[in-house]
């Protein structure tokens, strides 16, 4: 009895499953993009400074207007906008408060649902990978407050890349 009982469980998981269905990979195609922004001048100036405060003179600066420090480029898999990641972050603003980190549990997310700076940022590295994202209002959370974090605040976010 426990085995038929075990059995339907696992014949209806993988029913739902899509690891389970033959073409399901097949049939799927991922149509996430990320909208186009224009990081205004004045962000990229206050990042800039916020840089040259730090004496931080390893950042990259990135075309669409963020910069970044590889600390450690992975080996693993290099995650798209379609991809589910595996992460260890922890999130600060410019004056070193913390608002936000993980706790002993990567956090798992489906990266087009994440604030476009991630998105952008997250494709630099490889699983095992290690990120520094030095973020401008408009590729975080613009003028929208949350707690912890101020309206059109630079957001600094230190990403362990766990998996793909």
């Amino acid at each position: 009895m426990k085995q038929i009982v075990l059995s339907l469980v696992v014949a209806t998981s993988c029913f739902f499953s899509s690891g389970c269905l033959k073409d399901s990979k097949s049939s799927f195609t991922c149509t996430a993009t990320i909208p186009p922004v224009t990081v205004p001048d004045t962000e990229v100036q206050a990042i800039e400074a916020y840089l040259t405060s730090k004496s931080i003179t390893n950042a990259v600066k990135h075309p669409k207007g963020f910069y970044y420090i590889v600390e450690t480029a992975g080996v693993g898999n290099q995650p798209t906008l379609c991809s589910s990641v595996a992460i260890y972050y922890k999130g600060y603003l410019t004056n070193d408060t913390v608002f936000d980190q993980t706790g002993n549990t990567p956090a798992v997310f489906q990266l087009a649902n994440l604030i476009q700076g991630w998105q952008y940022g997250l494709p630099l590295i490889k699983a095992g990978g290690k990120i520094r994202l030095i973020l401008p209002p408009s590729l975080a959370y613009g003028n929208r407050a949350l707690p912890g974090i101020p309206a059109n605040s630079i957001l600094i976010f230190e990403i362990t890349l766990v998996g793909v």
